[in-house]
């Protein structure tokens, strides 16, 4: 049976989180999440949107997250039923949620579902909806209303954050001593649908009014730093500092999109403080993403979109981060969107494939991300030695290196596809060719006419030298600077790694001396092992990899589909 709780405005009160588990620290460049006083990386999943709505799916589901390799599920939290009756909250999915979290290992970020999920208010209850006069919607320019709740009515606030801070308090109470729960998001994907903006009487009268000098003191004091998109949209139109939102940002609907962010995020702004008050954990919001040509309004507009940072940074300073929810096409160009220099990397949603186990990777040794979560993850295979499983299996055992290393500007990522096929990365006097493995000559699936599946991985520089190369997919050649300028033969291979008959040459341009003789320092493969990474961050050695597994001293590489760790030393010789 549900277990019912009435609680009255006036009774919930603030909880003190005297035992605060989970925090967010500056490490080197990174920001990493610290949980029980621990580096933490989230190898997430999130759940399908209605796969917490009963007691059943959720036992299946979190005992299926843990043979998969999770250590951490981003669980909707569903306002309808927190509160199906004005006033009257039932906490047992919950209760559920963290229960099964606990016996199978796992920690919660929970997805609170309020006022807006996905721009809609399809999850607000019924008596909410029903009350359309007390708790109005957004509406278009022509007038027409929407199922989308006004961000301009205190009385939906009050609704909401009263529902939310009820959740959360009972939360803080059942979770103080456990800490299950480790960050927290607000709302889903807020963002305005059919227009910019919503046309409310209530909205028109404040886009009618002065931008608030909040606003513009922010631009002024960071004026250099600004997002290039908001740094032109206010210095095109003459970097007033006062006036209407027209006067300052010009009259078009990309105007009327940065009007609505600022209230949706000074909405969840308020929302924060409850939290900040109640059970002070990590919080963020999150972006469905402004792609394939879209305009504002073909897209959630006025989300926490990676182009209106400063608005919502400036409004909402109490979170700490936005995300992106990466659907589309393009994920390198969308996760270096979203890491800046004044905000950290997390990806609460993206498709769930079964290449999201190298796209980890890359995001991890890339990004110094906080973490990856695709969606609907229940729906995915959770049988060991699948590529997303073994994966996340892979990256548990790097955790010591990557949370040592982040930060510390000697780890890169790596993440190839049939189109994107190669990387140069330059290290100090060292240069690395990075390839997708198909590119080399002998993997028959390259050449069959079958979509290539993303190679990754991460390589961290652990001393002079000496590298931890790490992934699946991967073909990586060391070389001296003087060794990569010259202009080496570029002969095509065959499938025995030696050159094909009758191949053309590029003639080099050799660094010799005036008087002949080699003048470069080159460098070498000293040796190439397949490692453990241990829980103390030590390597224990498995085999040594060399003749054909290196290409007899030209490559390392780890084949598509096996997941390896790699410890690579280099000598120099001349």
């Amino acid at each position: 049976m549900h277990r019912l709780a009435l609680f009255l405005a006036l009774m919930i009160m603030p909880v003190l989180a005297s035992a605060q588990k989970s925090c967010l620290r500056t490490y080197g460049d990174a920001v990493q999440l610290v949980v029980d006083g621990k580096p933490f990386v989230v190898l997430g999943g999130e759940l399908g949107n209605s796969s917490a709505a009963c007691d059943a799916d959720i036992e299946e589901n979190f005992a299926r997250l843990r043979r998969m390799g999770l250590n951490t599920v981003l669980v909707p939290a569903y306002w309808d039923l927190t509160e199906p009756e004005e006033g009257l909250f039932d906490f047992s999915l919950t209760d559920k949620v963290l229960e099964e979290a606990r016996k199978n290992d796992l920690k919660v970020i929970f997805l609170w579902f309020g006022a807006w999920k996905n721009s809609m208010s399809c999850y607000a209850p019924v008596w909410f909806k029903k009350d359309f006069k007390k708790y109005p919607r957004a509406r278009t320019r022509e007038g027409k209303p929407l199922e989308i709740a006004s961000a301009f009515s205190d009385s939906v606030f009050e609704a909401d954050n009263k529902a939310f801070e009820a959740w959360l308090s009972h939360i803080a109470e059942v979770d103080r001593e456990h800490g299950t729960v480790i960050m927290l998001q607000i709302e889903n994907e807020i963002g305005m649908l059919e227009d910019a903006r919503d046309h409310s009487k209530a909205a028109d009268m404040h886009f009618r009014s002065s931008v608030p000098e909040e606003l513009l003191s922010y631009l002024k004091a960071n004026e250099k730093t600004l997002h290039q998109y908001m740094s032109a949209k206010w210095k095109d139109n003459g970097a007033c500092g006062q006036g209407t939102w027209t006067d300052v940002f010009g009259d078009d609907i990309y105007t009327d999109e940065i009007f609505m962010a600022w209230h949706y995020a000074k909405y969840v702004e308020k929302m924060a403080l409850s939290a900040r008050e109640i059970y002070d954990i990590p919080l963020f919001v999150n972006a469905a993403l402004n792609s394939r040509g879209r305009r504002p309004g073909e897209y959630p507009s006025a989300g926490p979109l990676a182009h209106l940072i400063d608005i919502w940074h400036c409004a909402a300073p109490s979170l700490d981060f936005i995300s992106p929810d990466i659907y589309d096409d393009g994920f390198k160009g969308w996760t270096a969107q979203y890491h800046l220099h004044n905000n950290p990397l997390f990806i609460p949603e993206t498709r769930h494939t079964q290449d999201n186990g190298v796209r980890a990777f890359y995001v991890l040794g890339e990004h110094d991300a906080i973490g990856i979560s695709p969606f609907a993850i229940e729906d995915g295979p959770d049988a060991q030695g699948t590529p997303f499983v073994e994966g996340y299996e892979k990256l548990r055992e790097m955790m010591p290196l990557i949370t040592k290393w982040q930060g510390q500007d000697a780890m890169w990522g790596l993440l190839f596809d049939q189109q994107d096929k190669e990387r140069i990365i330059t290290d100090g006097d060292l240069t690395l060719t990075c390839r997708h493995n198909f590119t080399l000559p002998w993997d028959p699936r390259a050449t069959d006419g079958s979509r290539w599946p993303e190679g990754g991985g991460l390589i961290i520089r652990i001393a002079p030298d000496e590298y931890v190369v790490a992934g699946n997919g991967i073909v990586v050649e060391f070389a001296t600077a003087a060794e990569k300028a010259y202009v080496q033969r570029q002969t095509p291979l065959g499938e025995d790694g030696f050159a094909d008959s009758g191949a053309d040459t590029v003639s080099p341009r050799a660094p010799f001396g005036r008087n002949g003789g080699w003048t470069a320092t080159r460098c070498g493969l000293a040796s190439v092992d397949e490692v453990e990474v241990l829980p103390d961050g030590a390597l224990r050695y498995v085999r040594r990899l060399n003749g054909d597994q290196d290409h007899q001293g030209r490559h390392v590489r780890i084949s598509v589909g096996d997941y390896k760790v790699l410890h690579v030393k280099l000598y120099h010789y001349r």
